[in-house]
């Protein structure tokens, strides 16, 4: 079996070159496109994808080793989920500073210390979306600044309680589960964050 790290280069059989991309919906941040594409075989195929601006998560550590929570409503999904705090990129913005803000806005948290762990595609088959996986450290409390519209409850919660609700199906959201992903290898020493100090 080839190596697929070895193999990025040698994947001409598997691209897809657009022939002809539209518009079908532009909403406030989301934008729906429908594409036709040339197939490496000469056939063609139409792709219906969303372009989302990115988005980053935190994973924000207590000095006694529990995480920093949120419930909040999803829409799309009807239900109140459990989720590490997180966020989309505002134009220009960089992950550091997006990542500092939500944390502020949606908490009330500072963290004067930042690794970032990875990146994740939460969504290959039908977004462009992209998540900046970030740790936080050395926290301090104050006031959150919500946006208009935006209601959500702020818990702290255990490694190990996250890793049952998991296993319970009462946590379900993707890139939390992924987020202790990385907390788990962090803990264990599986993988080494890099981290700095900010003011």
């Amino acid at each position: 079996m080839q190596d697929p790290a070895s193999s990025v280069a040698d994947d001409d059989h598997l691209r897809e070159t657009t022939v002809f991309s539209q518009t079908v919906y532009q909403g406030n941040f989301l934008e729906l496109r429908r594409d036709e594409v040339a197939l490496h075989d000469g056939g063609r195929a139409t792709r219906e994808y969303v372009i989302h601006p990115g988005a980053v998560m935190i994973v924000a550590l207590l000095p006694d080793g529990r995480l920093v929570m949120e419930r909040q409503y999803r829409y799309p999904v009807r239900q109140t989920m459990i989720e590490f705090p997180a966020g989309k990129l505002d134009a220009g913005e960089g992950g550091l500073a997006c990542a500092q803000r939500e944390l502020l806005e949606e908490t009330g948290y500072r963290a004067r210390r930042w690794a970032k762990a990875g990146v994740m595609h939460p969504v290959i088959g039908y977004a462009t979306e992209v998540i900046e996986i970030w740790f936080a450290d050395d926290l301090t409390l104050g006031e959150r600044h919500l946006d208009a519209g935006e209601f959500l409850d702020v818990f702290t919660a255990s490694q190990d309680e996250l890793e049952s609700w998991m296993q319970s199906g009462l946590l379900t959201d993707a890139k939390t589960i992924v987020g202790m992903m990385w907390l788990q290898r962090w803990r264990s020493g599986h993988c080494q964050l890099t981290w700095q100090a900010v003011a």
